[in-house]
């Protein structure tokens, strides 16, 4: 007598009992093994091409999202001020949300990227945004320096290495890279070099430019898996930049001459003094257009490319003296954290607080000059108390002054 037949999985072949599970179709059977395959295989193959389920991004639902306003309430807790640029940021990023979700074939109607450019001076928070949105993003993110990208064929990295870090985040995935956003740091620093033609090849600033078009507008980049120059032999990942979020930032130094130059032109005859007066000439950055990126250096290709622009505001005293305490993350709290580990109690007077700010605001280093500032005051302590029997260290403005005397006679 012959014992039942076993079902079998139609596609390799194993029987239900070397299966964990085998499901059952109207003609056959397929195995646990072979779904999981064939989801790998639809995956590298079709790529984005594969929808998201209508009204969800990543597997959430479109009302489980954080909203513009959800958004910059979480940003505010780190930065301090740069509203303008956080709405923009918000705004941009709630929308990259709502493309993805979009079915393709809903209504014809298809909605467009909008890559952004963020302009500021050095240690306004460009970066700073960009690490702390990372934080709340329900997509793959990274954070890129251009000042490492040269043309194809020089020493340094092609621009597709951009590609090659987005993948890493996303664990290779494919499918939840074409999602991703990218945030490009030091922009400017591919300017180009000069408006006259040079026998010389801009090897690390137009040419770069050149390169980064394909990725910003949308198309399928030969990414190499691993980084590095690309080769012949090189197996390549295809990757589709269409709903890749770009995000720019760069201090573009010295725009503001640029500015006041196309100002200046505006303001002609009996109206130009009433015109000076409603300029700000202490934050010339608000008022930058287009026009003064390719005045600056970038091209027209990218700067279309990249068609939302804020800016940043340069911090003032104010501003730095929040920066000092307020956000989660502040300079003062950490260095409490820090002394805390070691059991001991950190208390910083007002004064020693008002000190710190005068002498960033007169570094004019944004608030990295705050952090500089804060090390070198900190810096015997942070030897000295580990090591002591006090429980209780408080920073007065004399000591402040001191260390800052101390450090400055050392550099001389």
């Amino acid at each position: 007598m012959t014992g039942k037949r076993k079902n079998r999985c139609s596609f390799c072949g194993r029987s239900e009992d070397e299966v964990a599970l085998l499901l059952t179709g109207m003609n056959g059977y397929i195995c646990d093994e072979c779904v999981r395959q064939a989801e790998k295989i639809v995956k590298e193959n079709l790529g984005s091409e594969v929808n998201l389920k209508a009204g969800s991004v990543a597997g959430l639902n479109m009302a489980e999202l954080p909203k513009p306003h959800d958004i910059k309430a979480f940003l505010d807790q780190y930065v301090i001020g740069q509203d303008s640029a956080k709405r923009y940021l918000s705004v941009a990023v709630y929308n990259h949300y709502k493309r993805l979700a979009q079915m393709v074939d809903d209504d014809g109607v298809e909605i467009e990227k909008s890559n952004i450019i963020m302009v500021g001076p050095t240690g306004t928070g460009k970066t700073l945004l960009a690490r702390t949105i990372a934080k709340q993003l329900k997509v793959p993110f990274t954070i890129v320096d251009a000042t490492i990208f040269t043309e194809a064929g020089y020493v340094g990295e092609d621009v597709e290495s951009i590609l090659t870090r987005l993948l890493q985040v996303a664990d290779y995935d494919v499918s939840a890279t074409e999602r991703g956003i990218v945030f490009i740091d030091e922009i400017d620093k591919i300017a180009r070099k000069q408006d006259n033609p040079s026998i010389t090849r801009d090897v690390s600033g137009e040419g770069v430019q050149q390169g980064l078009l394909k990725l910003l507008e949308g198309s399928i980049v030969n990414v190499p898996p691993k980084g590095g120059r690309k080769h012949p032999d090189q197996d390549y990942i295809h990757v589709n930049t269409r709903n890749i979020l770009f995000i720019c930032g760069g201090a573009f130094d010295g725009i503001e001459r640029k500015i006041a130059q196309r100002l200046n032109t505006h303001v002609v005859g009996y109206e130009s003094v009433q015109n000076q007066q409603r300029i700000d000439t202490k934050n010339l950055m608000k008022y930058i257009v287009p026009q003064d990126l390719k005045s600056f250096g970038l091209i027209p290709e990218i700067i279309g490319r990249l068609p939302v622009l804020t800016y940043l505001n340069p911090l003032d005293r104010d501003a730095l003296r929040r920066i000092l305490t307020e956000p989660k993350n502040s300079l003062v709290k950490q260095q409490i954290k820090l002394f805390a580990m070691d059991g001991i109690k950190l208390i910083f007077e007002e004064e020693a607080l008002d000190f710190i700010v005068d002498k960033a605001d007169e570094y004019k280093l944004g608030a990295r000059g705050l952090r500089a500032i804060m090390e070198s005051i900190m810096i015997d302590a942070q030897y000295n108390a580990p090591s002591g029997q006090d429980k209780v260290l408080t920073i007065t403005r004399e000591y402040a002054e001191q260390q800052i005397e101390k450090n400055e006679r050392m550099k001389e």
